[in-house]
């Protein structure tokens, strides 16, 4: 089940989805903020099934918002 953790920190990472666009570093950083929102999840005591909806839910946010900002400049 990290295959929902890896693409999520892609993305939080600025990794686009089209393709071309990202960077070692921002994947990196990616990785340290969704660990840090898994983390956080896991303390204040979050069902593991709503964490997947909540991840998911980070994942439309994201690939949204780079949907928006990469079409913007076509």
């Amino acid at each position: 089940m990290y295959e929902l953790d890896a693409i999520a920190a892609c993305v939080v990472g600025g990794v686009s989805t089209t393709g071309g666009i990202g960077t070692v570093p921002g994947v990196l950083v990616g990785v340290i903020i969704f660990t840090l929102i898994n983390y956080g999840l896991t303390f204040i005591g979050i069902s593991p099934y709503y964490q997947l909806i909540i991840k998911g839910l980070i994942i439309i946010a994201a690939v949204a918002f780079d949907m928006r900002k990469y079409s913007s400049k076509k």
